[in-house]
C-alpha cells in the first residue's frame, strides 16, 4: 500500500469501494461490516440465479471468491504502508452444497497479529495462515477455506529498523 492509499484507507471507504467493485457486486458478494480496527469482517454471498450453478446450488467460484482478498486487506489496514501484504495460496474443502444465502466470518486475532509482527520485525517474512468457515443461512458449515498470506516489511523501513538497532 502507498502513502496516498494509506491516508483514505479506512473501513468504511474499503466496505464502499469493494461492495461497489463489479467482480464482487456481479458475484453476489457483499461486506455486511468491518471493524474499526480491521480484526474483523462480516460477508455475504447472495444465491442469485445468476451465480447458481448446473446442481442450482452456489458456484464454488463465487465461494471461494468470497474469502479472496479479505485477509489481505484486512492485514493492510491493520499493518499500514510499512508491510507488503499478498496472498500466496490457498485451498477450498467443499463439505456441503450452498442452497442459501451464504456467510462468512473473518477474524485476526491479537496472538495471530503478534505472531507477525515478531515474525517480521527484523524483516523476515511471514507467511500466516487463516481458515474460514463458509455458512449457510442456518448456521451449518458449507465450505472450509484455507488461505496462506505473505506478509514483510517493506526495505525502506526494515533498512530504518536496522539502523535503529546500530
Amino acid at each position: 500500500m502507498n502513502k496516498s492509499l494509506a491516508k483514505i484507507y479506512k473501513p468504511n471507504v474499503v466496505k464502499f469501494a469493494l461492495n461497489s467493485w463489479p467482480p464482487f457486486w456481479g458475484a453476489g458478494i457483499k461486506i455486511l461490516s468491518i471493524s474499526d480496527d480491521f480484526r474483523e469482517v462480516k460477508m455475504r454471498l447472495k444465491l442469485r440465479w445468476w451465480n447458481k450453478n448446473a446442481n442450482r446450488t452456489q458456484y464454488g467460484g463465487s465461494i471461494f471468491s468470497l474469502t479472496d482478498p479479505v485477509y489481505s486487506l484486512m492485514l493492510m489496514g491493520i499493518l499500514g504502508e510499512e508491510y507488503y501484504v499478498w496472498d500466496k495460496e490457498a485451498s477450498i474443502n467443499f463439505i456441503k452444497p450452498g442452497q442459501s444465502d451464504l456467510y462468512a466470518d473473518f477474524c485476526v486475532s491479537q496472538d495471530q497479529l503478534q505472531e507477525i509482527l515478531n515474525q517480521t520485525s527484523n524483516g523476515d517474512k511471514c507467511f500466516p495462515e487463516f481458515i474460514t468457515y463458509v455458512k449457510d443461512k442456518n448456521g451449518a458449515v458449507v465450505s472450509e477455506v484455507q488461505r496462506k498470506l505473505y506478509v514483510r516489511k517493506k526495505p525502506k523501513y526494515r533498512e530504518e529498523s536496522e539502523e535503529q538497532l546500530a
